[in-house]
């Protein structure tokens, strides 16, 4: 084993701290990585501060990481030192299962979390992407193209894929009309992936403050929902809505803006249950879904279409020292659009 340094949670109601801890020994089939930069997902902070009651501490959060490869497993082929390497939400999956489906694996009994989980053994802590090192299965390591900006591309492991799952799902492209729901660290993906795909996309937000934003980064049309005359002049218009917020909104007035056939994706995960009347489904064929992230498949798919339309996220770069500040910041929607850690600061 070797230790690492990072940043680690201890309780609920405490800020991150430093931590030393020790990272499990490689196997043949592991690499090791050397972190570079290390994304903040607005899950960390649920994770964090228990809001979900599932948290283990110490807990190091983290699952947007991009770094170099600095030593491979005898049975590794897909990887070499000083290749640049990402991790994403998860380690390892059931390879075993009857049920087992490469495409689905992510919604698949076995996930493992890059944090706040255990190994395959029941017993070793996963520990995330706050820290300087991580020993992972190359199989759950992903291949960053080397023209993205390194640090940019951190949080295209979570905020990325989780944007292009449902588009690729709801085969967004040339003739499709998509909205996003809300202009933040997902949302602001969902723009540039919408539009890279081909489709015509417009951002709703509650209001216009961000709206040179959102059509610089590839958006046709920016509404605010604060005005009661969007929903009247848009319904009936998408096929796709992609809500990237968690917040508690008039669900049956957004289910108004879909086509027949049209789908609401829940993206957020709100607090309470979602309460939508039979109606706002029925005449027209609508439905109501959710979507996760996506499998390693998809998301080095994911990574290579983002390579070929130089796609990567829009960061504010701090220093591990100023986490606790910027998770304050970000409960306040104050960073434009996602905060990733500088490894080197550790």
């Amino acid at each position: 084993m070797a230790f690492a340094k990072g940043y680690a949670a201890t309780d609920a109601s405490k800020p991150l701290e430093p931590f030393t801890f020790e990272r499990r020994a490689p196997n043949e089939d592991d690499i090791v990585i050397d972190i570079k930069y290390s994304g903040i997902c607005h899950s960390d902070i649920h994770q964090v501060r228990n809001e979900w009651g599932n948290a283990k501490y110490p807990m190091v959060p983290g699952h947007e990481i991009v770094g170099i490869v600095s030593a491979v497993g005898s049975g590794v082929t897909t990887f070499k030192v000083g290749d640049k390497a990402g991790v994403g939400c998860f380690v390892n999956s059931c390879t075993t299962c009857a049920t087992r489906d490469l495409d689905l694996e992510h919604y698949m009994p076995g996930l493992v979390q890059t944090y706040n989980d255990v190994e395959a053994d029941g017993t070793t802590p996963t520990y995330g992407g706050y820290s300087d090192s991580i020993v992972v299965k190359a199989g759950y390591a992903l291949s960053i193209p080397d023209n993205l900006d390194f640090a940019a591309t951190a949080p295209l492991l979570c905020a990325g894929i989780t944007l292009y799952s449902p588009l690729k799902h709801w085969k967004a492209g040339p003739g499709k009309k998509v909205a996003v729901v809300g202009m933040g660290g997902l949302g602001h993906m969902g723009v540039k992936i919408g539009a890279a795909l081909g489709a015509e996309v417009t951002v709703l937000s509650q209001s216009l403050s961000k709206k040179e934003d959102g059509l610089k980064l590839g958006a046709t049309h920016y509404y605010a929902t604060s005005d009661a005359e969007t929903f009247k002049t848009l319904a009936g218009t998408f096929d796709l809505i992609l809500c990237t917020v968690s917040a508690e909104i008039d669900w049956n007035a957004y289910l108004g803006l879909l086509k027949v056939d049209g789908a609401l994706v829940l993206l957020g995960i709100p607090e309470n249950a979602v309460p939508v009347h039979a109606f706002s489904l029925v005449p027209a064929r609508r439905s109501i879904a959710g979507s996760m992230i996506g499998s390693i498949k998809e998301t080095q798919e994911m990574l290579d279409f983002c390579g070929e339309h130089n796609i990567v996220s829009e960061i504010e770069l701090i220093r591990m020292d100023q986490v606790n500040e910027a998770y304050e910041r970000v409960l306040k929607s104050d960073v434009r659009y996602r905060f990733v850690i500088d490894a080197a600061t550790i």
